[in-house]
This record gives structure tokens, C-alpha cells and sequence, in this order.
């Protein structure tokens, strides 16, 4: 049985531990509302780019791109993000499961022939793709590109995509991250980047055939060719934006989750510490009462 002594000091440690779980909770709370408030600054220019290019497609020109040009998929770059830092419950667990059902997709639609490149963002995606390197299966390490990236490695992960599609290297570009919904609901996902498919960059309420009139200089044909690479360049840095805010909603949940076991805890051993000690009162005043009456 536990003394008042070492009760004391499991209920000091437990407490300790409750206000680093609560600080945790607040700071990666903070990091997800400024991820919050960068996606809402992505989205009046994403929507803008999207904009343009339905006007685009409004025109009699023909719209044709080498991005959005379909072919016979044998080999797939999958991009993948997880998190760089632990702590954040389930949320890498989720990410690393639809990838593996991913890869069974890829077998299922395009044979056992194809051949799947896997570019992990972040450590611990990094860490658990590196088992799956097999037949088929490469996993490709991008230097400089982590879940905490900023605009120039975005823009080099891009154009490393892109290029490696453009010269046929690959067939397709998938990017699988952590939707955003709100703090405590985020849904791993999967979208097609490359090739560029006419439904992912009109936005939803805006119509390729609008009608209304418009005057395309040099010509519509070159700026749809122009356009699109800022398309995927603002699609790109919001998943990594969207990833990053998912990851601290997760890391508020865990964080909370174990602020709130440490404090059921405490009040566990501090009924224990109250009654061990009420234990030893009662019986100091037997033996005072016993002393009294011999």
C-alpha cells in the first residue's frame, strides 16, 4: 500500500503533467488557428485562378495543355504527408492506412505491372514507407521538403512533379494528405494532381460555358497554358497548409484527451491521498483515546 509520502509525489508529478498537456494543448492551438487563417488567405486567389480558367474554357478556342493531357498510367508519383513531430494521436496512423489501400487501388485499376513512387512528407511518414520499398513500390526522399515547408519548397516539389510528368517519368501525380474539416474532425484524402482534370479546376458554382463575352490577349489558348501552373502551384500549397492545420487540430485533441486522463487521475489519488490520510488520523486518535481510558 502507498504511503501519504509517495502519494503526495504521484499527485505533484500527475499535476505537473496536466499543466505541460494544457500548455501544449494552447500552443498547438495557436499554430492551427494561423494555419486556419492561411488557408483563408489561399482561397480568394485560388479562386480567382479558377475563375480565369473557366472563362477560358467559355471560349471557342480549344484548350489543350501537355498538363492535362491523359495517357496510359504504368508508372504513379504518390506524395504523401504526414506529420514531423509526434503527439498527435492517430492522426499519421489514418494517413499511412489509406495509403496502403491506396496502393491496392493502384494494382486493382492499372495492374500488378504498375509501378508507384512514394514521396513522403514529413519524418514519420518518412519512417513508415520506408517498409514498404518492394517490387513496384519506391519510396524517393525530396531534400529540403518537410509538413513545415514554406513558398520555395513548394515551388520546388512543383516543378519537380511537373517536370517528371511533362518528360513521361510519370503518368500520374496523386497527393495524399489530412482534409481539414474543423478540430476535431479531419478525413485523410487522395486527389489527382497530374493530369489536370477539367471538374478539380473549375470551382464548384462557376460553369466553363458562361457565355459571357471576352477579349483574350495574346490569345486564350496561351493564357489557359499560363494559368495552370498557378493553378496547381496554389492547389499545392494548400494541401500543405491544409496537412499542417489538420495535424495541430489532431495534436489539440490528443493534447486535450491526455489532459483530461491526467486530471481524472489526479482526483483518483487525491481521494486516495484524503482517505489514506483520514485513515491515519482516526487512528491516532484511537490510540490517544486508548491511552486515556488504561
Amino acid at each position: 500500500m502507498a504511503t501519504l509520502r509517495e502519494l503526495k509525489g504521484r499527485i505533484g508529478s500527475v499535476a505537473s503533467s496536466e499543466k505541460i498537456t494544457g500548455a501544449m494543448k494552447m500552443i498547438s492551438s495557436a499554430k492551427m488557428h494561423k494555419a486556419e487563417l492561411e488557408l483563408k488567405q489561399l482561397l480568394p486567389y485560388r479562386n480567382q485562378v479558377q475563375s480565369i480558367i473557366a472563362s477560358l474554357l467559355s471560349a471557342d478556342a480549344p484548350m489543350t495543355s501537355p498538363l492535362t493531357t491523359e495517357r496510359e498510367v504504368s508508372n504513379v508519383t504518390l506524395v504523401a504527408w504526414g506529420s514531423d513531430d509526434g503527439l498527435c494521436g492517430a492522426f499519421n496512423l489514418n494517413l499511412f492506412k489509406l495509403l496502403l489501400a491506396r496502393l491496392d487501388y493502384y494494382r486493382a485499376t492499372y495492374g500488378d505491372h504498375v509501378k508507384v513512387t512514394i514521396i513522403p512528407v514529413g519524418k514519420k511518414m518518412s519512417k513508415a514507407v520506408g517498409k514498404l520499398q518492394a517490387d513496384g513500390v519506391t519510396v524517393e526522399q525530396i531534400p529540403g521538403v518537410d509538413s513545415k515547408s514554406g513558398a520555395d519548397a513548394v515551388r520546388q516539389l512543383l516543378d519537380t512533379l511537373t517536370g517528371r510528368f511533362l518528360s513521361g517519368q510519370t503518368d500520374a501525380v496523386d497527393l495524399h494528405y489530412m482534409n481539414f474539416i474543423s478540430i476535431s474532425r479531419q478525413r485523410p484524402v487522395t486527389e489527382q494532381l497530374l493530369p489536370i482534370r477539367q471538374e478539380n479546376i473549375v470551382a464548384e458554382g462557376q460553369s466553363a460555358a458562361s457565355g459571357r463575352p471576352y477579349i483574350f490577349e495574346p490569345d486564350a489558348a496561351a493564357i489557359f497554358n499560363a494559368v495552370l501552373p498557378l493553378f496547381l502551384l496554389s492547389t499545392l500549397q494548400e494541401v500543405f497548409v491544409e496537412n499542417r492545420a489538420a495535424e495541430q487540430a489532431a495534436r489539440v485533441m490528443a493534447m486535450q484527451s491526455a489532459n483530461d486522463n491526467a486530471k481524472k487521475l489526479r482526483d483518483e489519488l487525491q481521494l486516495e491521498y484524503n482517505k489514506l490520510r483520514q485513515q491515519g488520523i482516526t487512528t491516532e486518535l484511537l490510540d490517544i483515546l486508548g491511552g486515556q481510558i488504561r
